[in-house]
């Protein structure tokens, strides 16, 4: 009996001395916010959670797959947003005395150590801010933030650029899901100049059909890059058809590259744009291989490519286009 009762007492001592895992949460405080307001919670475009309002406070208590995660605190209308880090542990979030974007948060490292890098590169011009950016990727090679920054701009930086820093990240960051996509570039970019010869590549089209570039045989070719959701792909369509129309029976041929991530919405620009020609999609979004075998960056983007497979120009359109393909055609 004595023997039971000393375990019992052991146990309950082990047990009370074991400290509780913190999980996350987040007490949030606002100013000006009418209650009933609702804050949403999202990963990229996906809402996660949501909570109201009341005397300018709201509560968050989300469980998410991973930690450190980057979610966008919202409301309906994104009038008020704040993009932040968080980690699995209690945090604040303090906008009483400023806007929502510039809350005080508290309880996160890799928040703390982006919110400093925004502060200071947010009134900067884009060369130095990027200057500033690399510095921060180059300075904190362990941090989750340097993962991500570098995966957001490996193609505007180029390769040489993304594998020197990817060579100086920890381990862990290498294997995140930032590093395996940063890994993804390195391997499939082939940093594609005028001059060079076309580099091939097999994807579906709408039907799910295997479409190669190198299909497309004995023709001028422009490799177009663009989406349904970019606005100033669309603006350049009704364009773009004209310029189809003309010299298509003339030897002109365009194959597009969709970086479009629902089929749905793809197809439907192309009905509705009246395209005509042969289009194929990975429904990857900007992690589009194509896109990464080619180095695109931003879209619209394209790339001339000649009979023999040389690349002859980049990034024409309208009356330049036009007068490029006269040059070669006429």
């Amino acid at each position: 009996m004595k023997k039971i009762i000393f375990w019992i007492i052991t146990l309950l001592i082990i047990s009370c001395s074991e400290k509780v895992k913190p999980e996350f949460s987040l007490n949030g405080t606002t100013n000006g916010f009418e209650d009933g307001t609702t804050i949403y919670l999202a990963v990229g475009n996906n809402v996660i959670d949501s909570t109201s309002v009341q005397n300018n406070s709201f509560v968050f208590k989300t469980k998410l797959s991973n930690y450190p995660a980057q979610v966008i605190l919202r409301t309906s209308d994104f009038s008020q947003y704040r993009f932040l880090w968080v980690e699995d542990n209690p945090m604040t979030f303090d906008a009483t005395k400023t806007d929502f974007r510039n809350a005080t948060v508290s309880g996160s490292a890799p928040e703390k150590l982006s919110y400093k890098l925004f502060q200071e590169i947010d009134s900067l011009p884009r060369q130095e801010r990027t200057e500033k950016e690399k510095e921060f990727v180059r300075d904190n090679p362990n941090s989750v933030v340097s993962a991500y920054i570098l995966s957001v701009y490996s193609n505007a930086w180029g390769k040489e650029t993304t594998q020197e820093l990817f060579n100086k990240f920890s381990k862990e960051n290498k294997n995140s899901g930032y590093g395996e996509k940063i890994q993804r570039y390195i391997e499939l970019n082939k940093e594609l100049k005028v001059g060079e010869q076309f580099a091939d590549f097999e994807m579906g089209n709408q039907n799910d059909i295997p479409k190669k570039l190198s299909d497309v045989q004995g023709k001028i070719i422009l490799l177009e890059f663009w989406a349904s959701w970019c606005g100033p792909c669309r603006k350049e369509n009704p364009n773009l058809v004209k310029t189809y129309e003309e010299y298509n029976p003339k030897g002109f041929e365009i194959f597009a590259v969709s970086l479009d991530e629902k089929k749905e919405d793809w197809i439907k620009a192309i009905e509705n744009d009246g395209l005509k020609w042969e289009h194929v999609s990975d429904l990857k979004g900007r992690a589009n291989e194509a896109s990464l075998i080619y180095g695109v960056n931003g879209i619209p983007d394209n790339f001339l490519i000649s009979e023999n497979g040389d690349i002859i120009a980049r990034d024409l359109y309208g009356e330049k286009l036009n007068q490029k393909l006269a040059e070669l055609l006429n």
